[in-house]
């Protein structure tokens, strides 16, 4: 195994390569045969064309969301050129054969293209763009290295690559196994989580709280769990990344508290049930209701349609307010001044009438008015009601409120003064000083 590491194991396979390339490439044979590939490819491509066309159509769906028939089609639409240009390899090679030639390089195209479309398909019914080109050529890469008889070679090679890190042997061959096993746990992790997500939110007995933090907990369980399976498939003792435990420990010592602090808050705020999702809060200038809890921040939708992401550790340290926390009954406060000529049992009837004329405003409890005070210009009123859905807008309200409650003063002439002073200007006495003599 360790000839794959000298210079002169490499230096006799490159002789040895440009001999054969000179040997089978550069022949009459392998050149027709080029020459073919060349034409043909082109040809089945435009040939395949209107059947792609005629699949995507078919697999178009008007809301945008596909199902597994028309993710099939689909997958089918990519492919469909390159069977037709598998289809016309393979012919082109019978008729070498034919004429007494071997179609050796006709045959090597056609088993590596023949490859990537089985890949590519397989990739393409999974689902997801990305994900389905990483397994493509992923598992193209080794199969071609298989079909070119170099993948022993290839993989004692990254094998030997590599150093040696706390007791560990990490080499090139191991971390793209790695890679390779874990992108595939963490992927299952990740789909079963979600599942596991919509079942917990199927459960009316548990507040909105509990299952975000079951949610969360259930999802970081399963993820560590594939890493442990990951390195543990690996042959891999976890206990050898004791160090790099300990370089975290010091990294969040320095640098990570902040990070931690909100991670830390955001457990708390799912354990203690003080805020959840849809929520109604006022955390200083922030007010709005809460869209979803994260492990960083809390999302808060105002009703001006901005998006406010506050900090966890914010919510822990500062005053908030929770307008919907035992329950959503907001009282409303809404000052207004009569004047002392106005009768004042009247004025306080027809405010809690127009109040009851508010679709939003509560019939239990009733809306009331209290006589607050003697102004300098009026005689000061207050109405109360009570809504129970501060999401919809509390300013809102208020507006409707004070707008029925001029309707209704101005039908029925109840004056609301301005404020009004009066001066008086009072003169003082002239006196006329003698001017002194010399």
């Amino acid at each position: 195994m360790d000839k794959y590491l000298e210079i002169g194991y490499w230096s006799s396979v490159a002789s040895s390569g440009w001999a054969w390339i000179l040997d089978h490439v550069f022949t009459l044979q392998t050149l027709m045969e080029a020459a073919a590939i060349t034409i043909l490819i082109p040809i089945a491509f435009l040939i395949a064309r209107p059947v792609k066309k005629r699949l995507e159509r078919r697999a178009a769906t008007p809301d945008g969301q596909e199902g597994f028939f028309e993710r099939l089609l689909s997958a089918f639409a990519h492919i469909a050129p390159f069977l037709a240009g598998i289809l016309i390899l393979y012919a082109a090679r019978a008729a070498f054969l034919a004429y007494g030639l071997t179609g050796a390089f006709l045959s090597l195209v056609a088993r590596l293209l023949t490859a990537w479309v089985m890949i590519r398909f397989s990739a393409s019914i999974l689902g997801g763009a990305r994900w389905g080109r990483f397994i493509a050529m992923a598992a193209w890469t080794l199969a071609a290295l298989h079909i070119l008889n170099l993948l022993g070679p290839a993989m004692v090679l990254l094998d030997r690559i590599g150093v040696d890190l706390g007791g560990i042997r990490i080499s090139v061959l191991l971390v793209i196994k790695g890679m390779i096993v874990l992108t595939i746990l963490l992927r299952l992790a990740l789909g079963a989580a979600g599942v596991f997500e919509k079942r917990i939110h199927t459960f009316q007995d548990l507040t909105p709280s509990v299952q975000v933090l079951l949610s969360k907990a259930l999802k970081v369980t399963l993820l560590v769990i594939a890493v442990a399976v990951a390195f543990g498939s690996l042959g891999i003792n976890l206990s050898a990344f004791a160090f790099i435990g300990g370089a975290v420990g010091v990294g969040i010592g320095f640098g990570l508290q902040k990070v931690v602090s909100n991670l830390i808050s955001g457990i708390i705020l799912l354990l203690d049930k003080s805020i959840k999702p849809g929520d109604v809060i006022e955390v200083g200038d922030s007010y709005g209701r809460i869209k979803s809890l994260g492990a960083r921040y809390v999302s808060v939708l105002t009703r001006d349609g901005f998006e406010f992401l506050i900090p966890n550790e914010d919510l822990i340290t500062h005053q908030v307010i929770n307008w919907s926390f035992s329950n959503n009954l907001v009282r409303l406060k809404i000052g207004v001044g009569v004047s002392y000529d106005a009768d004042i049992h009247q004025a306080m009837d027809l405010m809690v009438a127009a109040a009851n004329d508010i679709p939003r405003v509560l019939a239990k409890p009733a809306p009331s008015c209290r006589l607050m005070g003697f102004g300098d210009s009026s005689v000061d009123l207050e109405l109360r009601a009570w809504i129970n859905d501060p999401a919809n807008g509390v300013a809102n309200v208020s507006s409707d409120l004070r707008l029925a409650v001029w309707d209704t003063f101005k039908a029925h002439n109840i004056e609301i003064p301005f404020p009004q002073r009066d001066v008086h200007i009072k003169e003082a006495p002239f006196h006329v000083h003698p001017l002194p003599t010399a």
